[in-house]
């Protein structure tokens, strides 16, 4: 719960002010720090990402009376669905921290059993 609360927090700082690719150096430093096994390390990245990219993208979805979702989602897609849109932006970002957890984790394994 408590990587899952930092990577969540940490990574709705930090993309004020970085770039979008800085979810996933959050997520690897908070997973090699706390150190949780890899099923949790990817479930921590994939939910602290992913509900802050779906609380962005429904933001926004909300700030334009889904005027701009329904235009991506038509572009994209070929389909006037918004929902679709914000599912596939959960989706990419939850891969993306879940991912980047793993191998924080999976690095912190390689440096503790080496030394």
């Amino acid at each position: 719960m408590i990587p899952f609360l930092m990577i969540a927090l940490l990574s709705a700082i930090a993309q004020l002010f970085l770039p979008w690719w800085v979810i996933a150096v959050v997520a690897f430093t908070v997973c090699f720090w706390r150190k949780p096994s890899g099923g949790r390390a990817f479930l921590s990245g994939f939910l602290g990402i992913g509900l802050v990219w779906l609380l962005y993208a429904l933001l926004i979805h909300l700030r334009t009376d889904g005027l701009l979702t329904a235009r991506m989602a038509e572009l994209l897609f070929k389909s006037s669905s918004p929902a679709l849109l914000l599912l596939v932006t959960l989706l990419i970002g939850g891969l993306v921290g879940g991912f980047a957890g793993v191998a924080g984790s999976g690095m912190r394994q390689v440096f503790s059993t080496n030394s």
